[in-house]
């Protein structure tokens, strides 16, 4: 194990947490990957749209025949969107009858949070 693993992280902030975040720790080949998947998947417009209308809906969840006529898209289209939020982890659903409910999963999106936060000791310009 390297001394870089051992690093206890966040203990010179407020936010209580030990995951590194950009400005605290290079990332390792794992983390990096698995970032870069998250990413890759928030990489498209469409997708960032329906995360953040998910994200944002009231009751934490939204069906999928509110989400399809806020585009200009064929309702495949956004389901090929959809899936690929599921499959990065981001998003997760369940099938009630004829139609399906997504949500997000704030544990995904505080670890995306939490990477792109910086310290204000860090000593990085704003």
């Amino acid at each position: 194990m390297s001394k870089q693993e051992l690093v206890v992280l966040g203990q010179d902030d407020d936010s209580g947490t030990c995951r590194p975040g950009l400005v605290a720790a290079p990332l390792g080949d794992g983390q990096a990957a698995e970032l870069a998947r998250l990413f890759k998947a928030l990489g498209d417009p469409v997708r960032l749209r329906l995360l953040s209308m998910i994200s944002s809906r009231a009751g934490g969840e939204v069906c999928v025949c509110d989400l399809t006529p806020a585009f200009e898209l064929s309702q495949p289209t956004i389901s090929h969107h959809l899936k690929l939020l599921r499959q990065a982890g981001l998003i997760d659903c369940e099938r009630r009858g004829t139609w399906v409910y997504y949500w997000a999963l704030p544990a995904t999106l505080d670890r995306l949070a939490d990477f792109l936060r910086t310290s204000s000791t860090s000593g990085a310009g704003a």
